[in-house]
């Protein structure tokens, strides 16, 4: 017979209440702001919910009407240095948070409402309507709302979304050693997601002070949590990560404060993360002012059932009880509350002049002017006012034959000794003498607190990066060790990094690089080959980069750490082992951004590469004899391509090829084709030809990958074709 042992996990778990000897104790000051912010954050809820169901509100409305509880009681055990960011259903979040740092001092229920309180009402309202008077000029509406300076750092449409993010203010935190927190809050849902459960183990492993707050609502839109997982009690999560976790009644306010109240001192102290599960309800349906029952997702009896353990009821009876108010002067806090937002809501609203009285619309000239619509995508470059911009041709100092991949590290080593906000994550980064391929060589004995090697999970440590440059105090580098892993991390890389500055008004910074190698030719097969510049070049808020040469790695690379948008800096496998011209002791200078270089000059045909193509087509050159100009890209985002090489090049030659590795399907050159010929339609003597690889992603047979991508050979073909 086996012996069986039963097993104890290491970290706590526990079920907080609140007596009546807590309530009885509690500070008198504690639930008059308690009570104020719960009544003020539900009038606001219903007023939201009124103008949507009058068409006054574009997009939805995700009502927080009974979740009150589990937002009021968190954010009251928190400083106002500390940083939250929420879910979709994040109105209360947001409120509860941001009313702490305006009425630091905490609110009375019998006093009106101060200037700054209106001013946080009118604002978040003018954001939930999409007007320019809000946070972010309409564009993060209902389901975006940031105010960066009272601590809440955003919150997320995408479910599980911000998890990460959250992950890396709490390491901002850590690093600068200041004892505040972040609290990321999600719902039952983001509990099964990908993106939570890296960033809780992340987390975990690298203690930071980070409160995974779940608020358990039962429901997904009509989905129990029973039916999606065989533990409902979603704080067991917490411990199978070595998270010590709390489970709470967010009905009860004071229950909530007790147990944030202690999550955050375990934080503080360094006790790593916390994990607080809040079992609450939302009154109504998903989105819109009807209840669940109205969908026959649930009844009116379990509705009902909840309702009567309304926070809000609860912490009157107990101010009431306690005789620090009276019913009436409760009564009045919801009348000013009320009266609040009516007086905010008609800044906003006026008659319809074109409906019968009582119709009200939008006063136009609140909405945000059209034209703004693409501005704040990217940053100015004002950043680089002061940059030491050179360029081959400029460069005075002395160089040497280098290998490429002796470069990348080099260059770092230097950015590292002169910025001590840099910091390096990803797989391996921190052994192997450098990585994989030695792109960190030295730089973790030489910086053994800012090169990090991560666990296998890219959704949570890009996402950390996300947050961390978003933060501003430092400037994160991730290292995907192959290109593909970019489309396990898409979420972050695309709907949160690059959306960040523009969802939120376009005063974002976000200094963040990535660094990653495409890897065909190397025999790795399909899953670890891809170029991803084609789909990288779709989504607006990316620059990237492809140096060819190791000059110009030093020049980008340091362009990149300048930058203070997103870069992507891509590199080649086949590049790595080759030698070129680079700096022996200046490597300060930066690359001017959206500056191409012309690799060769002539005068009939304008060939167009990247990358590690650049050498194969200054070999088909040499080979066929054509007279060709070869311009090597260097910068391929849209918003970086130099336009005005490209130009002078299609005006003297009438004849464009664009020569690249990669798949058809993922092709860079298809969208670049399409705007040359629209640019510069006149001066062309024949369609734009291309050079990609197959249609199929590169496989892991030599002769198959060979015939899957593109080579010399190809662009030999191309141009004696594109002659004849």
């Amino acid at each position: 017979m086996p012996t069986h042992r039963k097993l104890k996990q290491s970290a706590p778990w526990v079920e907080i209440s609140a007596s009546e000897r807590d309530w009885q104790r509690a500070d008198p000051a504690l639930l008059g702001t308690m009570y104020t912010q719960l009544v003020l954050i539900r009038v606001f809820e219903e007023f939201v919910l009124d103008l949507a169901s009058k068409s006054l509100i574009h997009g939805p409305a995700h009502s927080s009407i009974g979740q009150e509880g589990g937002a009021v009681g968190s954010g009251l055990a928190l400083r106002t240095t500390d940083t939250v960011n929420g879910s979709h259903r994040g109105h209360h979040q947001f409120l509860a948070k941001t009313l702490g740092y305006v009425a630091p001092e905490g609110l009375d229920p019998t006093v009106d409402f101060s200037g700054e309180v209106k001013s946080l009402a009118l604002k978040t309202l003018a954001e939930i309507c999409g007007l320019d008077r809000g946070f972010s000029h309409g564009r993060g509406g209902s389901m975006h709302l940031q105010w960066k300076e009272a601590g809440a750092i955003g919150t997320n449409a995408i479910v599980g979304g911000g998890v990460p993010l959250a992950a890396g203010s709490a390491f901002a935190h850590r690093f600068a050693n200041t004892g505040d927190v972040a609290v990321t809050y999600f719902g039952d849902g983001a509990t099964n997601i990908g993106s939570t459960l890296e960033t809780l183990n992340l987390a975990a492993a690298w203690d930071l002070p980070l409160c995974f707050f779940v608020e358990n609502n039962l429901y997904a839109v009509s989905t129990n949590v029973s039916e999606v997982t065989a533990e409902p009690r979603l704080s067991a999560r917490g411990p199978g990560f070595g998270i010590p976790s709390w489970k709470v009644d967010g009905m009860d306010p004071l229950a909530v404060y007790l147990a944030m109240s202690e999550a955050a001192d375990l934080m503080r102290s360094g006790g790593g993360p916390t994990f607080v599960e809040v079992d609450v309800y939302r009154y109504f349906h998903q989105n819109g002012p009807f209840p669940g029952s109205a969908f026959r997702y649930r009844t009116k009896d379990e509705e009902a059932e909840w309702r009567a353990r309304d926070p809000i009821q609860r912490t009157a009876r107990w101010l009431v009880e306690r005789g620090l108010f009276s019913p009436e002067e409760l009564e009045e806090t919801t009348s000013r509350a009320k009266a609040l937002l009516e007086e905010v809501g008609s800044v906003l609203l006026e008659q319809d002049p074109d409906a019968k009285p009582g119709v009200l619309r939008i006063r136009p000239d609140e909405w945000p002017d059209p034209g703004w619509v693409d501005v704040g995508v990217r940053g100015d470059l004002s950043e680089f006012g002061d940059a030491k911009l050179l360029d081959r041709a400029d460069f005075t100092g002395e160089t040497q034959e280098a290998k490429f991949i002796d470069v990348v590290a080099g260059v770092m080593e230097r950015r590292m000794s002169e910025d001590d906000s840099i910091v390096i994550m990803g797989e391996d980064i921190h052994r192997l003498g450098g990585g994989t391929n030695g792109a960190t060589k030295g730089l973790k004995e030489l910086f053994p607190d800012r090169v990090l090697g991560t666990p296998i999970s890219e959704n949570a440590f890009s996402g950390l990066a996300g947050g961390i440059a978003l933060d501003g105090r430092l400037k994160p580098v991730v290292e995907f060790m192959y290109a593909d892993f970019m489309w396990v991390a898409a979420d972050q890389l695309f709907n949160q990094i690059a959306k960040a500055r523009h969802m939120f008004g376009g005063d974002d910074d976000v200094p963040l690089v990535l660094r990653s190698k495409v890897a065909m030719g190397t025999g790795y097969g399909s899953q670890h080959s891809m170029d991803p510049a084609g789909v990288f070049a779709t989504s607006a808020g990316w620059r990237i980069v492809a140096p060819s040469t190791p000059f110009d790695y030093v020049g980008l690379m340091n362009s990149a750490l300048r930058c203070n948008d997103p870069v992507l800096v891509l590199e080649h496998v086949d590049l790595y082992s080759s030698e070129g011209e680079a700096p022996i002791d200046d490597f300060d200078y930066c690359l001017p951004v959206g500056k191409a270089a012309v690799r060769r000059e002539g005068k009939d045909v304008t060939i167009i590469t990247y990358l590690a193509m650049t050498p194969h087509v200054l070999d088909a050159v040499t080979e066929t004899q054509i007279d060709a100009d070869v311009i090597d890209l260097r910068w391929l985002d849209r918003a970086s391509i130099d336009w005005e090489t490209l130009e002078a090049s299609i005006r003297k030659t009438n004849n464009v090829l664009i020569a690249e590795q990669g798949a058809l399907g993922t092709s860079y050159g298809g969208w670049l084709a399409d705007e040359i010929q629209r640019r510069f339609f006149d001066w062309l003597d024949q369609p734009v030809q291309r050079v990609t690889g197959g249609i199929a992603s590169p496989s892991i047979s030599k002769v198959l990958e060979r015939a899957a991508i593109a080579r010399s050979d190809e662009v030999v073909a191309a141009l004696r074709k594109m002659v004849d």
